[in-house]
Parts: structure tokens; C-alpha cells; sequence
């Protein structure tokens, strides 16, 4: 190869330095962000940064280095108000729903996609006040994002009209779990056997490790004789006995074992930070846990 001049070396330098700051996406792909460690897909529930729109939601999934998210509806899809319109906001959401939502999911699609995120679920929780457009659009809307499931702070009461829709788009629903035990609400092992009692395939389990053991339940025994049904796990770290939520490592959640499972066992359930203990920085603690979740995995 013959010599290159200093003119010639300059322009080749400075080729390849503009190649390199190209956009992602500039020839029809787009890098995908990797946060799939020893096999285990580590993602984020949106909620972890509540404390920002949905731009700065997907800056600071790109900053922190996570590939894999489920959507949040509140503020992160759906608006949190409608100052323009004479309804109330109950009326106005259902609106915005049945009008608008699928659109503004389609564009919210391509947002993330650009940026090397993938929508794995959407956060829509399904209640009784819901009419079924509301229900039908909900599927409507985790399809136009691209999403594989929808995840739901949902009520014992609302199950079988769910399973009506998820029957129909042939799309699994989590059911999310809370640590406290009242009526109609998603708590303890046998509300999640209740609800799957005489249901489809399709209703399934969105598992919060941290909500589990703050509840007294052992997360790691119900992991293991249900993991077919489990869709995404939400890892937090929090004492018992409805104790609070600490950062990880601190609290009593085997998040560390609940992970070792998904890697030795190989099975392919995403595994969410869930960010919900007091920290200073949202960017900073973020990293934190998901620092400790490689760190558990041994990546």
C-alpha cells in the first residue's frame, strides 16, 4: 500500500470520524441497546423515572444502559391532563383513549425505536370502571407499541372481562402484585390461582419480587412452580413484614437468587428495576441496580 500524504491522511480521518457520529438508524437499523446479561433480559419499569416526561424517560434509559422497558401508562403514555377540554379528567382520559391513544402509541413506537429500545410491555391497568372500548383499546394500543404483553395493577373483579380481550388478541396480560392483602386486590399466591382458575392461557403473572416479600411470600419457591406463567418479574428490594422499600441488596427481596434462577434455569422472563426507594438521583441510582443485578449474574 502506498504511502498516504498528510492531505490525504486528514481527509481520511476526518471521513471516518463523521461515519462514526452517523445516527444509529441512518441506514434503515438501528442499534439496539444490549442489556441481556448471562442470558437474563435486564429491563426497567418506566415508573423508576416518574420524576420525568417520556423524553427524558428514554434519556435516561439510554444513560443508564438498559434496552428493555415496560411502559408505564401513567404520564409516560397517557396525559396526566387535559387543560383544554371542558370534561373531567375521568371523561377526557376515555376520550384521549378511544380518539387518540393508538396514534400517539405508533409515534411513541418509533421514539424508542430509534434510540435502541425495545417496548417489551405496556403498563395499562385494567380497573371496573373501564368500559370495554377502554379494554379493547388498551390491546390496541400495547400492539401499536410493539409491546409482547401488557402488565396490569389490575382487581380480582375485572379478570374475566380482561381474558375476553386477551382470548381475542391473543396477547398474555401480568397481573402485578402489591404487598398489601385486601379484598379484590392482587396480594398473595392463591389471588393469582383464583384468577387464573377457569381463565385463558393468556392471563398470566406480572411478579413484583419486592411487593412478594414484603408480603411474607417466598418469591423464589413461587418463581420456581410458576415460572410458564410469569411474564415479567419487577425487582425492588424491601423488608418484611410491609416493610419499606430499601436500595438493593439492603432489604430482604432475594433478588440475587430470584436472577441466578432466570440464568441457570434459562428461562426467558425479563427481570424490571423497579426504582422506588428515596434516592438522591434517579440517573445515578439506576445505575446502582443495575450494576448490582450484573453483579449477581456474574456478567
Amino acid at each position: 500500500m502506498a504511502d498516504l500524504t498528510r492531505r490525504q491522511w486528514n481527509k481520511l480521518a476526518v471521513s471516518s470520524l463523521a461515519m462514526t457520529a452517523l445516527p444509529a438508524n441512518l441506514f434503515g437499523k438501528t442499534r439496539m441497546i444490549n442489556s441481556t446479561f448471562k442470558g437474563v433480559l435486564i429491563g426497567a419499569q418506566s415508573y423508576s423515572f416518574r420524576d420525568r416526561p417520556t423524553d427524558g424517560l428514554i434519556k435516561g434509559l439510554v444513560e443508564v444502559g438498559i434496552g428493555s422497558c415496560e411502559l408505564w401508562q401513567n404520564g409516560h403514555v397517557e396525559p396526566l391532563r387535559f387543560p383544554d377540554s371542558k370534561l373531567p379528567f375521568r371523561d377526557a382520559l376515555r376520550e384521549w383513549r378511544l380518539t387518540k391513544g393508538v396514534a400517539e402509541c405508533q409515534a411513541l413506537r418509533q421514539k424508542f425505536a430509534n434510540a435502541g429500545i425495545d417496548i417489551y410491555a405496556f403498563n395499562y391497568s385494567f380497573r371496573d370502571n373501564y368500559s370495554d372500548e377502554e379494554m379493547d383499546k388498551g390491546f390496541q394500543m400495547a400492539q401499536a407499541l410493539g409491546a409482547k404483553v401488557i402488565t396490569a395493577s389490575a382487581v380480582l373483579s375485572v379478570v374475566k372481562r380482561v381474558d375476553q380481550y386477551a382470548r381475542k388478541y391473543k396477547m398474555r396480560v401480568g397481573m402485578h402484585n402489591h404487598s398489601n392483602i385486601h379484598a379484590n386486590e392482587f396480594a398473595t399466591p392463591d389471588d393469582f390461582a383464583q384468577a387464573m382458575q377457569g381463565a385463558s392461557e393468556y392471563i398470566c403473572i406480572n411478579l413484583d419480587i419486592g411487593h412478594f416479600t414484603a408480603a411474607n411470600f417466598d418469591a423464589v419457591d413461587f418463581l420456581t412452580q410458576h415460572h410458564s406463567r410469569i411474564v415479567t418479574l419487577h425487582l425492588k428490594d424491601r423488608k418484611r413484614n410491609q416493610g419499606d422499600n430499601v436500595p438493593f441488596g439492603e432489604g430482604d427481596t432475594p433478588i440475587q437468587a430470584v436472577l441466578r434462577l432466570l440464568r441457570d434455569k434459562k428461562w426467558a422472563i425479563p427481570a424490571n428495576i423497579e426504582y422506588e426507594y428515596q434516592g438522591k438521583d434517579t440517573i445515578a441510582e439506576m445505575k446502582k441496580c443495575l450494576a448490582y443485578c450484573k453483579q449477581a449474574l456474574g456478567a
